[in-house]
């Protein structure tokens, strides 16, 4: 008789290596997050380092898990949910980032507006929220346009990004840039 160890076991303990991994994943984000938003010094590489040792986590646990015999309901639920919240914290840090850039463009009395790409990454943004959350089946031309939503959301927004980086480091002083 084979065992199936990509399926969790009711008999199996939730308290285990695999899932104190998960765990820690998660402990580490406010760690992260503080990192990178705070003054500290070398906070941003800090922040860089604990955001990688989170990642790497993801693969261990999982690793953990299907060799040990040790994959779990608690397991699978909070495996995704600590990559969502991950990946979440970092987005979200960093759109903090962007706004701060704003605020101290208003501090230096330098106004960087949104502009053009910026207006329709936030456009795309928006229609690409509603297509995803739209109910529908699952044939391939809804997929189609999931996939090219996605991508026209995620170019617009690297572009525009790169765009407004690009505009606040040419008009303000930051620290460090000696500008």
């Amino acid at each position: 008789m084979s065992v199936d160890t990509d399926k969790p076991s009711a008999t199996r303990s939730a308290v285990n290596a695999a899932n104190a991994i998960t765990v820690a994943r998660i402990l580490l984000i406010p760690v992260f997050v503080v990192l990178l938003v705070s003054d500290i010094p070398y906070g941003q590489y800090l922040a860089i380092a604990v955001f990688a040792v989170a990642a790497f986590t993801d693969k261990l646990d999982g690793y953990v898990a299907r060799s040990r015999g040790q994959i779990t309901t608690l397991g699978q639920f909070l495996d995704p949910l600590a990559d969502k919240l991950l990946i979440s914290a970092a987005l979200i840090a960093l759109v903090g980032l962007g706004t701060a850039l704003r605020v101290v463009g208003i501090d230096q009395g330098v106004s960087i507006p949104a502009g053009t790409l910026g207006k329709a990454k936030t456009t795309s943004q928006i229609v690409c929220i509603i297509i995803l959350m739209w109910p529908h089946g699952h044939s391939t031309w809804t997929t189609w346009i999931e996939v090219i939503a996605v991508a026209l959301m995620v170019a617009l927004t690297l572009i525009s990004g790169i765009q407004y980086f690009v505009k606040a480091r040419d008009n303000l002083h930051l620290p460090g840039s000696g500008r």
